[in-house]
């Protein structure tokens, strides 16, 4: 669940990511992945776990979530594995307060103050499908606002998006569990297709 070989942990992560932006490009505008922050030029913050990095990025944007169209709101999506040694002896419910603490620590006051805008964490946990307090709020409001885009029951629409990201989660888990980390039983690379084709008697068509 923790190993990255393979890339199995970037691929959970980019899941929910994704499925996040692809909901929010129906009601919001300007939603973007993984979009660059603005340098900064001189400003401090009261972290010193605050993200300060030119380059620094986060997972989704978009203008006009949360009510006025010209702020940009920003999300960064956590998923955690509840199962580790070092959190085993830590309730679930306080490991989501830690994880959305320290994304608020390293990216809120920079997102407020240089970018004007809003931050919100995306925090999950990998196994057991649930989120945090701040990814429950986001995604109420998600509903709220795509029920009315769509015309359909707020209740239905809350459904669909519980039912797709606790289902994602467990399906990316068992990925992380049962994915190949070896280069064994890799597909055939391009430079041995003649070869394959001529020990499998393959006829070329026409």
């Amino acid at each position: 669940m923790n190993c990255a070989t393979g890339g199995f942990p970037t691929l959970r992560h980019n899941e929910l990511r994704d499925f996040t932006a692809a909901a929010l490009s129906e009601v919001c505008h300007n939603v973007a992945i993984e979009p660059v922050l603005q340098p900064l030029s001189g400003e401090s913050f009261r972290y010193a776990t605050a993200n300060v990095e030119n380059e620094a990025r986060l997972d989704v944007s978009a203008h006009g979530f949360w009510g006025s169209r010209h702020q940009k709101a920003f999300f960064d999506v956590r998923i955690f594995n509840p199962t580790a040694p070092s959190y085993r002896n830590t309730a679930v419910t306080s490991l989501y307060r830690r994880f959305e603490r320290d994304k608020q620590r390293m990216y809120e006051q920079r997102i407020r103050d240089v970018e004007m805008g809003s931050f919100t964490p995306l925090v999950f946990s990998s196994t057991f499908g649930g989120m945090g307090s701040a990814a429950t709020v986001a995604y109420k409001r998600l509903a709220s606002i795509l029920s009315t885009q769509r015309g359909q029951s707020y209740s239905s629409v809350v459904s669909w998006i519980r039912c797709s990201t606790s289902f994602s989660l467990p399906r990316s888990a068992v990925t992380c569990l049962r994915g190949a980390r070896s280069h064994r039983g890799s597909p055939v690379t391009i430079g041995a297709l003649d070869l394959a084709i001529s020990e499998g008697q393959v006829l070329p068509s026409h």
